[in-house]
């Protein structure tokens, strides 16, 4: 559950694997809604509940959003509430957008991400598992992003 680097399988039940030069034509077209899963690193547990806190930046493919943590193999109610809410409005209700879940190479987090998206609806969920580093490796640029909506929920603020 929480030994999220490691092999993955090569497809995700409902949704289509999809390679570097895939991900590169769709981002091109504007069509998909790019979803990096990466986790966040925690909120230091000593810091007050009043601080404002955010995390270091992610770095990812350009247009995409960072919904962090929501790729563990067991969600909170919180957590969970985080992903849907956000799927919502980023596909604006539309469960039939091209969603593209994604993190780092050998990662669970985008496998377990589009599944979880495949499970609550979405029909047209893409996975690419060679997420930001295989983006990085090809030649392509990264660029900074925070967390996507509410920080403290994706974050893990108590």
């Amino acid at each position: 559950m929480s030994d999220y680097r490691a092999p993955t399988p090569e497809t995700v039940p409902g949704a289509v694997t999809v390679t570097t030069a895939q991900v590169e034509a769709m981002a091109r077209s504007g069509e998909p809604i790019l979803i990096d899963v990466y986790p966040a690193p925690p909120r230091p547990a000593a810091m007050p509940a009043d601080s404002i806190w955010l995390p270091k930046a992610r770095r990812t493919l350009r247009g995409a959003v960072w919904l962090p943590n929501v790729g563990y193999g067991a969600l909170s109610a919180d957590m969970e509430r985080y992903f849907l809410d956000n799927l919502e409005r980023l596909t604006g209700g539309d469960r039939g957008r091209v969603v593209v879940f994604f993190c780092e190479p050998e990662c669970w987090m985008s496998w377990n991400a589009a599944l979880r998206a495949v499970e609550h609806g979405y029909t047209d969920v893409r996975y690419y598992p060679e997420g930001a580093g295989g983006w990085a490796a090809a030649g392509h640029p990264l660029e900074d992003v925070q967390p996507e909506g509410d920080a403290d929920a994706a974050t893990g603020k108590p």
